[in-house]
């Protein structure tokens, strides 16, 4: 993850040295706006901040990665306030949807319902009863079937969703029907349209 965060306090001239741009080395580059800065969580869980050090906000909230780095700032800045925000979170929606892509948020929490919207909601083709979800967990890819139509589904531990998940919404039956009609006509239409190509060239040559 790669998280903004931008502190203020009581002393701007001080609150100024923890917003500057933060690069600590070239595969850590940071991204940094106005008033934040990028920082890239290890694959140990920790950031690295000026004068602080390291701290670890890996499987923190938003809201107790800001209570920790709060405490740690108040040794050198008066009443610190922090402001977090996920740089990177990014979904990945294909399939039958209006406008399938990968879609950034800076939102904590984003779910499925709130995804679809992002893509234009499932077209007429869409299968509202076979969404796949894939999600990687500890190294591993997995599948997970989902039904819009089920009020379980606002239970479900997969309604809101995970950074770097990908959602394929499939088509209906009758749209892969279409598509499988499609394939198999195809090359008799292409065979037909050849052979008139080749009779009318004879014919041209002929006369």
């Amino acid at each position: 993850d790669i998280l903004s965060i931008y502190v203020s306090s009581l002393s701007p001239e001080a609150t100024t040295f923890f917003n500057e741009t933060n690069t600590p080395d070239q595969s850590a580059s940071a991204f940094t706006t106005r008033t934040s800065v990028g920082y890239l969580v290890d694959v140990n869980g920790f950031i690295e901040m000026p004068l602080i050090g390291k701290v670890k906000l890996g499987g923190l909230s938003t809201l107790y990665a800001r209570d920790t780095l709060t405490r740690r700032l108040e040794n050198y800045l008066q009443s610190p306030t922090v402001r977090i925000y996920f740089e990177n979170f990014r979904v990945t929606i294909l399939g039958e949807v209006s406008r399938p892509g990968v879609f950034t948020v800076t939102n904590e929490k984003l779910s499925l319902t709130e995804a679809l919207g992002l893509a234009g909601d499932l077209t007429i083709f869409g299968d509202r009863k076979r969404v796949m979800l894939i999600r990687e967990q500890e190294g591993e890819k997995k599948f997970i079937s989902l039904d819009l139509t089920s009020r379980d589904l606002f239970q479900s531990p997969y309604y809101y969703l995970h950074s770097n998940d990908v959602l394929y919404i499939e088509p209906v039956k009758a749209r892969a029907a279409q598509g499988d009609n499609f394939y198999r006509v195809a090359p008799f239409v292409m065979s037909t349209i050849t052979l008139i190509a080749v009779l009318v060239t004879r014919f041209l040559i002929t006369n």
